[in-house]
Parts: structure tokens; sequence; C-alpha cells
């Protein structure tokens, strides 16, 4: 969960400052107990068989086993039943942020002005198929005060904004991944978003939604190291606009899943 709060004061040192806070989903599996183990390794289960093992192709990856009996994945009602070591395996995923966000400099009440801010996200997996990484507001607009509000920013067309562009008259809050495994959306060609293969910094900006939006994907295990999507953050406010001083605050969730 990422919570951003910032004030608003009407004094010639307005500004607005954020922290946020981001918990997060971890989903997998937590092996509590292994047939055998040493400082140097730890087996999960064992199996006595004559053969079998891991085959891919281009098309398919295939883990098979010869030799168990009575083997597979059964469900009722009351019950699910994985039999056999190869269905008793379970991924390993985990979701880890580096800490709290200010975006800074003070942005004023009235006239221009723009705080950034960011955090990383770590996602480690030893899932072959990989993780997608996911954000959403808990609002829309996301960022609010008890008595005005920040929009969601809007892109000129249908995906992520090259350039952060706010009309004068506007006040907006976006956000810009970066990263290995960000999606192709959010890639850029050094003009335009969802084109080419670069991460330009500070580039593809779009605004938070009440659903998820999906900002980094990986097709294969990522173990031990993991990888860092950096989660940036911006407020702007246009040169005519003005924002009624208060607290205003954003929250929203970030989520990985297991392919």
């Amino acid at each position: 969960m990422l919570y951003l709060d910032g004030v608003v004061e009407s004094k010639s040192n307005m500004r607005i400052i954020f922290l946020a806070l981001i918990s997060f989903f971890l989903l997998g599996a937590d092996i509590s107990a292994t047939v055998m183990n040493s400082t140097n390794y730890s087996l999960e289960s064992d199996s006595l068989n004559f053969g079998g093992g891991r085959s891919s192709s281009s098309n398919f990856v295939q883990e098979s086993t010869f030799g168990e009996i009575a083997t597979g994945y059964l469900a009722s009602a009351n019950y699910n039943l994985h039999a056999g070591y190869q269905q008793m395996d379970a991924s390993f995923l985990s979701l880890s942020v580096s800490g709290n966000v200010s975006l800074l400099p003070a942005i004023p009440a009235s006239g221009a002005g723009v705080a950034t801010g960011s955090t990383t996200v770590l996602v480690t997996t030893d899932n072959s198929a990989g993780y997608e990484l996911y954000i959403k507001a808990s609002s829309s607009p996301a960022l609010v005060s008890n008595l005005d509000s920040f929009g969601d920013y809007t892109p000129v067309g249908v995906g992520p904004d090259f350039l952060f562009v706010v009309l004068a008259s506007d006040g907006e809050f976006g956000f810009s991944p970066e990263g290995a495994d960000i999606v192709q959306s959010f890639k850029d060609d050094g003009a335009t978003c969802n084109a080419g293969s670069s991460n330009t910094v500070d580039r593809c900006w779009l605004g938070l939604l009440v659903s998820n939006i999906l900002v980094a994907s990986d097709s294969s295990a990522n173990s031990p190291g993991g990888e860092i999507t950096t989660l940036k953050f911006r407020a702007e406010s246009g040169v005519s606009n003005t924002q009624i001083p208060g607290s205003y605050v954003a929250t929203s969730t970030v989520t990985a899943i297991a392919l």
C-alpha cells in the first residue's frame, strides 16, 4: 500500500510534502519443512523413480517423472491434493520496497510548481514463468484533501505521455516506472511512449487508476538477486492554478503475482 501525505500552506513558502508508506502482497509458498538440508542446500522433497526431468522447446516447458504412482492434482469441496513431488513443487515470490517517498521541492498554493519523488520495488521469484507487478489507487482522483484535489494525470493519447505536461489552470499527479522489466507501454523511442525499447529517465507518465495498471513483468525466474522497478511520482501545478491549502493524501496498492 502506497500512502502519500502532503500539506499546502497559505504562506509565502507554501509547499506540499509527501510521505509514502508502502506495504505489499506476498504470494507463494513458505517451505517450513525439508527432507534434507545443510548449511549449503535444502531439499524440499525427494522421490524414488527411474527417469524424467525438465525439457523445453520454443513452445513448451515440461516437468516429468517416471516411476511414481497415483500422482497428480485432485480436489473436492473439502480438500485439494497435490500427490507426488512434482505436484508439490511451489514457487517463491517476495516483494519489498525501499521506504518512504518525499516529493520536493515545495509547491506554492498559487502559481507554478513541481514536486517529485520515487521509491524502489524489488521483486524476487524462483518461478520459471516469472511475475507481474501492478499498481492501483484507492480513489479517483488519487491525490485529495478535504476541500481540493490534484487531478489524475491524463495523457493526450491512449497511452503514457513522453513528457509530463499540465495546462496553466490545472494541478495533476502521475507516475512513471523505470527498470529492466517495465512493460512495453512505458518504453520509448526517445520521443514517443509505447514505441522502441528505451527506458528514458523521467519519461512516459500516466495517472493512477482505481483498477490495476501493469508496470513490470518478466517471463523467467530472477532468484536470488531479483529485479528492481523504480516508481517515480510527480505533482505539478500550472502557472495560473490554485490549490486550496490543506492535507493531500493518495493511497495506492502495489501487487506482485507469480505467473
